[in-house]
């Protein structure tokens, strides 16, 4: 069927696969955009990583379509493809000119189901994924956030990082890597997003030759364990090499779908400047925050930034903090829990409100303009809501109320649903 608003097909082949079609005529481009439904949250110990390692797999060739020779056609053409990899999906896209999207069509069917795993492959890839893990460690931001990860999912497997455990990364098999691609890239958990230059009838069409013979695979719906409740705040600290000194704050709040997501979104705009929901997007200045002005202003902080992420389960907004060097994270965390009291004692000024809402739909609506961000929410959407819920996105901001944020703000942003975590620089004696 079609949505009336945006003339938006939305249909499903008979194996499963979820289409969700967008023409969009303002140039000779289409972005085609493939959605799993399968990430970290899919994972458990012994395998984590195993959907991040996938994804690297099927770029290693088929017997239609060899490796290297893809990315050569696609450079050829005018296109540019990639793919992603995180908690609830992996995704892969091309945007190409227009009259060159059947390419991108033939890979993607072709490597949902022909993708070799062959073990020469699989040792190669394994050195480069740990070579990346490896470089990963050497950033203490990321050996801060993979801390307070841990210690806030003890139970949920949002509880890995993507790139998996180095444990799982050495002794994982090609066996492993085939059958977990076998299980979840298959059709019925599939969703296949276009948008830009073609017509709808024949584009379906084609995606009907290409992908309806595809066998329906065996789906195993997936129900992670909940994660209790937390009854107290957790601390967890990294020591390592540096100057710079690290904050990193995690509140447990709810899934996109939730009614809360929205009156978050305002509230982090007004904390910390609106996060940016798309992947790949553009940010905004963030100087009109109040962290900003408390911690940056303040020459406490150098940099200060907040995260607000739409997943499937309930997961984390994040408030991360580079600190100045003549300055520690216990320091910066003072502010911070001044700011946040600030926040509950006194109402938010109607200014302030009108501006924090038109930053966050200023993001959201520059992020999803072009040819390639359209075609990304068409399925990005699909992956924890509904494209129902992008559509009324930008109005469900506009009716945010001043008490809708301190509701929130009360119900989340308490030192008992927190995690805290600070990177702490040791200093190498050595050098003295």
């Amino acid at each position: 069927m079609k949505s009336d608003r945006d003339s938006i097909l939305q249909t499903r082949l008979r194996n499963g696969l979820e289409v969700r079609l967008k023409e969009i005529h303002t140039a000779p481009l289409i972005s085609s955009w493939i959605w799993y439904r399968v990430g970290s949250r899919n994972e458990h110990a012994g395998i984590t990583g195993v959907s991040h390692w996938v994804e690297h797999m099927q770029f290693k060739g088929t017997p239609t379509f060899p490796a290297g020779v893809l990315d050569r056609a696609i450079s050829r053409d005018g296109g540019y493809w990639n793919a992603l990899t995180w908690l609830d999906w992996t995704s892969y896209f091309e945007t190409m000119p227009a009259d060159r999207i059947d390419l991108a069509l033939r890979l993607e069917a072709d490597r949902m189901v022909h993708s070799k795993f062959s073990p020469s492959e699989v040792k190669s890839e394994r050195t480069v994924i740990i070579s990346e893990r490896q470089g990963h460690e050497n950033e203490p931001t990321f050996r801060l956030y993979e801390e307070v990860q841990a210690a806030a999912f003890r139970v949920h497997p949002y509880h890995h990082v993507v790139i998996g455990d180095m444990a799982d990364l050495v002794t994982m098999t090609r066996d492993t890597l085939y059958e977990h691609y076998r299980r979840y890239y298959i059709p019925n958990n599939a969703v296949l997003a276009i948008a830009g230059d073609f017509r709808t009838r024949p584009m379906l069409k084609r995606i009907r030759e290409l992908f309806g013979k595809i066998p329906r695979g065996t789906r195993l719906e997936t129900q992670p364990r909940l994660e209790p409740e937390q009854k107290g705040e957790r601390r967890v600290t990294v020591e390592g090499p540096g100057e710079t000194p690290f904050l990193y704050v995690g509140y447990h709040v709810p899934p996109g779908v939730d009614s809360d997501f929205y009156p978050l979104a305002i509230l982090d705009s007004i904390l910390t400047g609106a996060s940016n929901l798309n992947f790949f997007g553009a940010g905004i200045s963030n100087k009109t925050s109040r962290l900003y002005r408390a911690l940056v202003e303040g020459e406490l902080a150098a940099s200060v930034r907040g995260g607000l992420a739409a997943t499937i389960d309930p997961y984390l907004y994040s408030i991360n903090v580079t600190i100045r060097p003549d300055h520690t994270a216990e320091e910066a965390l003072e502010v911070l829990d001044r700011e946040i009291s600030r926040l509950l004692d006194k109402p938010i000024k109607r200014q302030e409100l009108v501006k924090a809402k038109k930053q966050a739909r200023a993001l959201f609506a520059y992020n999803s303009e072009s040819i390639t961000n359209q075609a990304f929410w068409l399925g990005f959407s699909e992956m924890f809501a509904t494209y129902a819920w992008f559509e009324s996105y930008l109005d469900r901001l506009v009716e945010v109320t001043s008490e809708d944020i301190l509701e929130v703000a009360r119900k989340y942003l308490l030192s008992s649903n927190r995690i805290v975590g600070i990177y702490r620089p040791q200093v190498d004696e050595s050098d003295d």
